[in-house]
Order: C-alpha cells, then structure tokens, then sequence
C-alpha cells in the first residue's frame, strides 16, 4: 500500500538515527532529500542503496504532482531533510498536506529535531511554548516582535550564526536587555554549546566569542 514515509535524521551525530528510521530508508521506491549531496553522507554511512530525488523549497512546487501520482501508483516512499524532522522550517509541508488531500497515508517518525533538546537544556519553563522558527529577514520583522514582546510563554526561534547578534539586539530593544535568554548550537556535535543568561549578557558573550554553528534560541517569557 502507497504511503508517504517522513523520516527524521541526525541533527549532527550520526548516532542519533534510529533502527526504524533505517529501515524505512532501505526498503522505500525512493527517498526524497533536501540536498543529495548530504543526504548521501548518512545514505553512505548505512549503507543505504535506496534511489534518491532532489527535493527541496526551490522544487517543491513543480515536483508534487509527480511525486503524488507516483504514490497513487502504490509506492512507498520516504522523505527527509538535511537535518532534523522534515517540515520544521524544512520542506514538507507542502507535499504533506497534498498528501493528505489525495487521501494517501502518511507516517511520521519520531526522532531528531533541534528545537526540543535546546527547550529542555535552556532551563527556562516547557510546560507551555511557542515555537517561532526563523523570523522574518526585513518585510514583518517589527511587526512580529512587537507582537511577541507580549507573549508569556517560552518562545524558540532558529539563527543562522551572522544574524545572531542582530537577532539578540532585536530582543533586547522589543523584550528588554534583562529579559532571560538560552543559545544551543552544535546541539549533539562534539563542539556542543549552551550559553544561558540575560539578553544582554548573552549579547556580551557573543560579541567576545563570534558564534558557529547551527543556533537555537529559546526566550523567557514575559513575566
């Protein structure tokens, strides 16, 4: 029977890919993958033979139609991101949800994602979050962090490294310099890191110690 397979991988230690995960891979028609080239590397690593097909947000649109007929044709087949569970700030969604809509099973597997061990090694409340993933580059950005300088819960964004300072800058003019504040990168490498204080500490941290990486930022609530 036809489904759609979504399959989380490693976040960076290659350990973190589970049994099933690997199983699915093997026996899928074929693995849609962000970037092959990646893909390949953890493909490579298990030994994995399976056919692979670009998939990604530049393609997406074009591709579904096909890769929705080839479902309805009883194929199993599996997609995955460069890192992480797909459709978290990944392509996904969109051929989930046309999926979805064309009746075909779907399956997630449980599994990797950056953001819930940055939540939990942050040492700020999880009991109730939002999660915000990359905020807007220009058009909406002081519009949504207006919006947010309301909101109690904790709240996690994703950073690429050159944009952290600006992004930190940003909370401490909208949420305030004292406002708590938590900053995973590397999360499961070997240069693992967890910088956690007041925006404006964090701010002084990283102006001394430019950052790398992969970045999670998760910030307190307002109180």
């Amino acid at each position: 029977m036809s489904k759609l397979y979504i399959v989380p991988t490693p976040i960076g230690n290659l350990e973190d890919m589970t049994f099933r995960a690997i199983k699915v891979l093997e026996t899928a028609d074929l693995i849609l993958a962000e970037d092959t080239r990646t893909s390949g590397k953890l493909l490579k690593h298990y030994e994995i033979t399976t056919q692979m097909q670009s998939h990604h947000m530049h393609n997406e649109h074009k591709t579904i139609d096909r890769i929705v007929q080839r479902l309805q044709s009883g194929e199993i087949i599996a997609l995955i991101s460069d890192a992480g569970t797909p459709a978290i700030s990944d392509p996904g969604f969109l051929l989930t949800r046309a999926c979805v809509e064309n009746g075909i099973e779907v399956d997630c597997l449980p599994g990797a994602t950056a953001f819930v061990p940055a939540l939990v090694n942050s040492g700020l409340p999880n009991d109730k979050f939002v999660f915000e993933g990359f905020l807007p580059v220009k058009k909406g950005r002081q519009t949504r962090l207006q919006l947010l300088a309301e909101e109690s819960r904790t709240i996690i964004f994703y950073e690429s490294p050159h944009k952290l300072l600006k992004t930190l800058g940003n909370f401490a003019e909208y949420f305030g310099a004292d406002r708590q504040v938590s900053v995973s990168r590397e999360l499961s490498k070997l240069h693992e890191e967890t910088i956690r204080g007041t925006v404006g500490e964090v701010i002084k941290h990283f102006e001394n110690k430019p950052p790398k990486g992969e970045i999670v930022v998760v910030l307190g609530g307002k109180k």
